[in-house]
């Protein structure tokens, strides 16, 4: 199997100069079916990501709650879409802001579990930021480092208490 990277031309972690998108590669020390429970149940997301109403149910339409960033005209809800999922192997949600015009995020994130060894391979792609929009760029900027370093954290902490 490829790598949502190697489809795409590139390897591993490797970052580019890609302003639409955030691509994140990590490797988690639990099996898929643990990965999985902390990305689909409600108060698993809540511990690591942000609260909500998650359903696992392609449809759904959701609600998260986290701190508001007015530098990126982030109102601190987040309407979310659950679009597709392949259990324990992929999962992909619609992001919206709830301030609507006022931010113009519509983004799409994809979560693909992958077994290694005794293990999981977690790509994340954030996909859907505009590159013309300056609060977009922002936004890529800040949560382009916060994947990679907070929320994948919380994530794996989430993980070490199951």
């Amino acid at each position: 199997m490829t790598s949502p990277y190697e489809r795409d031309g590139r390897r591993g972690g490797e970052r580019d100069e890609d302003l639409t998108t955030i691509r994140v590669d990590q490797f988690l020390a639990h099996p898929p079916a643990k990965v999985w429970r902390a990305l689909t149940e409600p108060e698993l997301i809540a511990e690591w990501l942000m609260p909500g109403d998650f359903r696992l149910e392609v449809g759904h339409r959701y609600t998260m709650t986290a701190v508001p960033r007015p530098n990126t005209n982030f109102s601190g809800t987040v309407r979310a879409e659950v679009l597709a999922y392949e259990t324990e192997r992929m999962l992909r949600v619609r992001w919206t802001d709830a301030m609507g015009a006022r931010n113009a995020a519509d983004w799409t994130i994809t979560w693909t579990l992958e077994p290694e060894g005794r293990g999981t391979r977690l790509f994340l792609v954030h996909e859907g930021f505009d590159p013309d929009d300056p609060a977009q760029v922002m936004a890529h900027k800040l949560m382009g480092g916060g994947w990679r370093s907070q929320v994948l954290q919380a994530l794996r902490e989430t993980l070490e208490e199951l």
